[in-house]
């Protein structure tokens, strides 16, 4: 048996301590947790654009599976600033879920508390054989050269979408290409009250995700081939005032941004307020917002010059959400048929068109319902120009500690306070200190 402790109970730097002892995953006083074997628990993420939205796409699947297994599902759908907490709470006390929706960034620091069941061969079999998975989601489920610590179950990748009535409204004939074509474009489209493009300042997931990306058009990587955190170099810094800078020095960026949690500057978007906005999955969440799905484009996210690539042309991270099962599950069985179910051709096929992501199953992704202009451009972007985030033990305190480093300088950009490269290079030094030491 095992339990893992966190070293900080706010869990804040996600600094984790394996320790002896924890059994039962998910079970309940009355026995009807997942120690009962015909009842599981499972946590999703929030995918829609609201946890009732999530209940409303997965509950009839959940309903479906229960059909066909005679096993329930008991569903917690946890909003995404919460999730992780949760999920290390629930390590440590050994009352969690059976089954949970995991980040596909947090993988390898999951994988390493030894909490999460990992995909051997024999698993993967049960549900259906690892290859049936395509290689870019793959790559985010795990460090390299161990099994994985989770299987993929959507799939997603950053593009530009825009407001094509306010581009033309502003003369601009098509979306920008490169990082000097969207802030000449911003200028322009930056009047009446509205802004160019929006951020979310407030949540550190996607500051990490877009000064990720930012990073490698400036051939940074944050961390060295050995995995030390390398946060302070030329290109790190020059990725992270890049960005943050939309707002301070290009004023492109409302100050208000600089407080947005995630999903927040989606309502901006969807009632023109903003003209752009760098995105995952667009289709449901813009329409669940009220916004006629032929008032918006997408284009590739932007690159320093010329057209999306490898190299310093990557203009996204491998984004996705990896489906996990606790070892301390007392439904193993029952939970890999849940996998498989989940990660079956025609589940996928419904789940991922329910939220506008791309399935990781080759099969589902070959549908025609995955054809559209706005899904070509996304899995064009995840086959020839997208990079995995560091697959290191410590991705989620990086995530925690440079995040927070960015969502302080937009705060400073907010107050009209300078954002130097000065500055910027004291919070990524203050947020490499935070590291563990190697």
């Amino acid at each position: 048996m095992r339990t893992i402790r966190a070293a900080a109970a706010s869990a804040v730097t996600l600094s984790l301590v394996l320790t002896a002892a924890a059994c039962g995953g998910g079970s309940s006083a009355d026995g009807s947790g997942s120690g009962g074997g015909k009842t599981l628990t499972y946590w999703a993420s929030n995918q829609g654009a609201s946890l009732e939205v999530d209940k409303k796409v997965l509950q009839p699947e959940l309903d479906r599976f229960e059909k066909e297994t005679g096993i329930k599902v008991k569903l917690e759908v946890i909003p995404w600033s919460d999730l992780l907490n949760r999920i290390l709470t629930a390590a440590t006390s050994g009352q969690g879920p059976d089954v949970l929706n995991i980040g596909n960034t947090w993988s390898a620091s999951l994988q390493s508390t030894g909490a999460l069941l990992p995909w051997d061969a024999k698993n993967f079999e049960a549900i259906g054989g690892k290859d049936r998975f395509v290689d870019s989601a793959l790559g985010s489920t795990g460090a390299t050269g161990q099994d994985p610590a989770a299987v993929p179950l959507y799939s997603m990748a950053y593009a530009l979408y825009y407001n094509k009535k306010m581009f033309k409204d502003a003369g601009i004939a098509k979306p920008p290409a490169t990082w000097d074509e969207l802030i000449a474009d911003g200028k322009k489209l930056s009047k009446d009250g509205r802004s160019a493009i929006g951020v979310e300042g407030g949540s550190l997931a996607n500051n990490i995700h877009q000064v990720f990306v930012m990073g490698k058009q400036h051939g940074a990587d944050f961390f060295t081939p050995d995995g030390k955190a390398d946060f302070t170099s030329d290109g790190a810094v020059a990725a992270v005032k890049q960005y943050v800078d939309l707002m301070a020095a290009h004023k492109i960026v409302a100050p208000g941004n600089a407080e947005y949690a995630q999903n927040q500057s989606l309502a901006d978007f969807a009632k023109d307020r903003t003209a752009m906005v760098l995105w995952q999955t667009p289709g449901t969440t813009f329409q669940a917002q009220g916004m006629n799905p032929d008032a918006w484009g997408v284009a590739p996210a932007p690159v320093p010059s010329g057209a999306p690539g490898q190299g310093r042309q990557i203009n996204s991270m491998v984004a996705g959400i990896n489906l996990a099962v606790f070892k301390n599950t007392g439904n193993k069985d029952g939970a890999l048929k849940f996998v498989k179910f989940m990660t079956g051709d025609q589940e996928q096929k419904t789940l991922n068109s329910a939220y506008g992501s791309i399935p990781p199953v080759k099969a589902a992704q070959q549908d025609p319902a995955f054809d559209t202009p706005t899904v070509t451009v996304l899995k064009q972007t995840l086959a020839t120009s997208a990079a995995a985030l560091p697959q290191v033990p410590e991705e989620s305190q990086f995530e925690t500690v440079v995040g927070t480093a960015v969502k302080e300088l937009f705060a400073d950009a907010a107050a009209g306070r300078p954002v130097t490269t000065e500055s910027v290079r004291a919070k990524l030094d203050k947020a490499q200190q935070q590291m563990p030491k190697k």
